[in-house]
């Protein structure tokens, strides 16, 4: 086990087997040092958690915590690119969340605060990110986030 392993159990996360795609897609590409993560949604251990809107059907709070979920996921696909070396792992580059809301809703950041606080938590400074959070009038499958990322990796 190496440092991020260990800082994932301290913290009480387990990393899931990443999360086979559900269309014609792949969960990430890897070009040169660089990770592409596609959208991971709210899955945990083969059931999708979290559907429906927020603002509607969850608090901000539960967005987060959706948001957090696919931080895990995220963190699942990054460990296969990796070889399940998440040491490897040099920067947290980028995060694009996506928040299943109605019109009137605008706490998207505080919603995608959820999986950024996480790659903090995690990865530390190298955990710090650019970022985009914006809202959506549907998601696939009706999940209430969807977070796509990108990492440099050793």
């Amino acid at each position: 086990m190496g440092k991020i392993d260990d800082r994932l159990a301290e913290i009480g996360v387990e990393i899931p087997e990443a999360a086979a795609p559900v269309a014609n897609y792949v969960g990430y590409v890897q070009s040169g040092n660089m990770v592409f993560v596609s959208g991971q949604v709210t899955i945990d251990n083969g059931e999708f958690k979290f559907i429906g809107k927020v603002g509607e059907d969850y608090t901000v709070e539960e967005g987060a915590e959706a948001a957090r979920l696919c931080g895990i996921n995220i963190i699942a696909q990054v460990k296969a690119a990796c070889g399940g070396d998440l040491d490897r792992v040099t920067r947290v580059v980028k995060l694009g969340g996506f928040v299943n809301a109605p019109v009137s809703f605008t706490d998207h950041p505080k919603v995608i605060n959820g999986c950024s606080d996480l790659m903090v938590e995690v990865f530390g400074d190298k955990g710090r990110h650019a970022r985009f959070a914006m809202g959506a009038g549907s998601l696939p499958l009706n999940v209430a986030v969807e977070v796509d990322a990108v990492f440099e990796i050793e």
